[in-house]
């Protein structure tokens, strides 16, 4: 293999490696080419699509499918941080190699570690979805044990589709039993707090920004299947309440959330966003030294949520459109910073 065939084979294994594990189109392209750029092959052509990459090169062309997966944001990071470090001439091709080999080979994050997550995830956006206490146990412990399904039985043996539907009906299905025996009373929080962890938060964000960098196949399809899993999660509670009527013979009352007193709480409010927060960034893959970052930027843009809602007349969207770019603009700053 030639100079350039190997430098392109590289710059390619990099941009392969950012797309399977949740970047966005343009970090993938921009870091392939500041690859292949900074070692000299000045001929490159690179087409990046939401599952595959096609790139040219004199004497090299290669493609490959892509499927869809989950985010692992600490290979992301990694990448990133490989390639900032080439640009700086920090690192020659067999260095480059051997970097990549190892960032493929990183091991996502502990099973133990991930069901924690979803577990006081599931507990602390069913508190601040406006559940109390006693919703937010009900909420833990689907929450543990939708991702113990997720991890021994649905990523393994089913496909996404159907994984994604029998979790959620499972999730649900166990929350509508200890509503049943009295383990909290709106019923309402509890399934929402409990399917959380199944919300596809990584494809949605990058579909949009996608389609604002212009790359509208990729952008459409990543939305597109962010909106599947959507229906998937839906179609999984619907049944859970179909076979609840089935076996009782009476439907289950679903309520509107509400907003329980004991939880509603500033301070209450706060902690439990730090913590649905960081439960977040574990279930992404985010890097361990980023956790107290990712929850500094979730409880900021919580509380200007919670200001502006409860002190001022702006609507909805537009408190949520200033909460969001206040965590935006938060977690740029900590990004140069870190």
């Amino acid at each position: 293999m030639n100079d350039n065939s190997k430098i392109m084979e590289l710059a390619y294994e990099a941009g392969a490696i950012l797309l399977e594990n949740g970047a966005e189109i343009s970090r993938v392209d921009e870091t392939m080419r500041r690859i292949a750029g900074h070692y000299g092959v000045d001929d490159e052509n690179f087409f990046v699509l939401s599952n595959g990459i096609m790139a040219t090169a004199k004497e090299f062309a290669r493609t490959k499918f892509i499927p869809i997966k989950g985010a692992s944001l600490d290979k992301v990071v990694a990448v990133n941080q490989l390639s900032r470090e080439v640009a700086q001439d920090k690192c020659d091709l067999g260095q480059l190699e051997r970097r990549l080999q190892e960032i493929r080979a990183m091991r996502t994050k502990p099973v133990w570690e991930q069901i924690l997550a979803s577990a006081f995830g599931s507990a602390a956006f069913c508190i601040i979805f406006g559940g109390g206490f006693a919703d937010s146990i009900a909420a833990l412990v689907a929450g543990a044990a939708l991702w113990v399904y997720m991890l021994f039985v649905g990523s393994r043996h089913l496909s996404r589709i159907v994984s994604t539907i029998t979790g959620s009906l499972l999730a649900t299905v166990l929350c509508g039993v200890m509503f049943r025996i009295g383990l909290g009373t709106h019923l309402s929080n509890m399934i929402i707090g409990a399917i959380i962890p199944l919300i596809p938060g990584v494809p949605f964000t990058n579909g949009i920004r996608d389609l604002a960098h212009e790359d509208y196949i990729a952008g459409v399809t990543r939305l597109l299947d962010a909106l599947l899993t959507f229906f998937c999660i839906s179609t999984g509670v619907a049944l859970a309440f179909v076979l609840d009527a089935a076996v009782s013979g009476t439907m289950q009352h679903l309520e509107a959330l509400t907003a329980a007193p004991e939880t509603a709480g500033m301070v209450v409010q706060l902690v439990a966003a730090y913590v649905g927060t960081v439960a977040f960034a574990v279930l992404f893959g985010v890097p361990r030294k980023y956790y107290l970052d990712s929850g500094l930027c979730g409880t900021l843009g919580w509380l200007l949520y919670l200001i502006l809602v409860n002190h001022t007349g702006l609507s909805v969207a537009n408190v949520v459109f200033f909460a969001t770019a206040l965590v935006t603009f938060t977690a740029m700053v900590l990004a140069i910073v870190r």
